[in-house]
């Protein structure tokens, strides 16, 4: 929204609705059952539907402590007392290949992508990640902000959803380029409206 508005709009879209209002909620979910809905509902700002789930302290990290998702709100009313305003996307589409990936961030900002972890990954802090080690435990889905290379290795730069407390303050690299853990077979993307309606 803030490379579609040309700066106009600078805040961040909210965590608590697409986690509460779609498929899965804090049990997981599917990514185009998020994109379809800020499709078809848009999604409103954190600071009007903001994430209060509680989090895991640090020493208890990674967080395994699941809690049943909240009920979407239905009332369409802001708790910082704003106009309940939604953004959306005209359109959902995956990313075919590393190159369009890179191509479509660099136009149009970070995207979405879901990959297979295995216990080696609650453990990460820094550098690329590699999976060496231990069982599978599911699918996860993220969002890929940037790309890189360090000690040689090509890399996506990716937030997490697990608190700053897990991984790199809540980010981690993983290997660019070789479809590492299956993070480049399903990559989605979306075309912002703006302004919105």
């Amino acid at each position: 929204m803030c490379i579609a508005s040309s700066a106009q709009f600078n805040q961040g879209l909210s965590f608590a609705e697409v986690t509460e209002c779609t498929s899965g909620g804090c049990d997981g979910g599917e990514a185009s059952d998020t994109w379809d809905y800020i499709q078809y509902n848009g999604i409103v700002t954190d600071a009007c539907y903001p994430y209060y789930i509680p989090t895991c302290p640090p020493a208890q990290q990674p967080c395994l402590n699941f809690v049943n998702t909240p009920n979407c709100w239905t009332n369409n009313t802001c708790v910082n007392s704003a106009t309940w305003s939604t953004y959306s996307v005209s359109s959902v589409y995956g990313l075919d290949s590393v190159s369009d990936a890179m191509t479509d961030m660099a136009t149009n900002g970070p995207f979405e992508a879901c990959f297979d972890v295995y216990d080696d990954f609650l453990t990460y802090k820094h550098g690329v990640y590699v999976h060496q080690s231990g069982s599978y435990l599911g699918g996860h889905c993220v969002k890929i902000m940037g790309w890189g290379v360090e000690g040689g290795l090509p890399y996506w730069l990716v937030n997490n959803s697990w608190t700053t407390y897990w991984g790199d303050h809540g980010q981690f690299k993983i290997l660019r380029g070789q479809d590492e853990c299956g993070i480049e077979d399903d990559m989605v993307a979306g075309t912002p409206v703006w302004p919105p309606h």
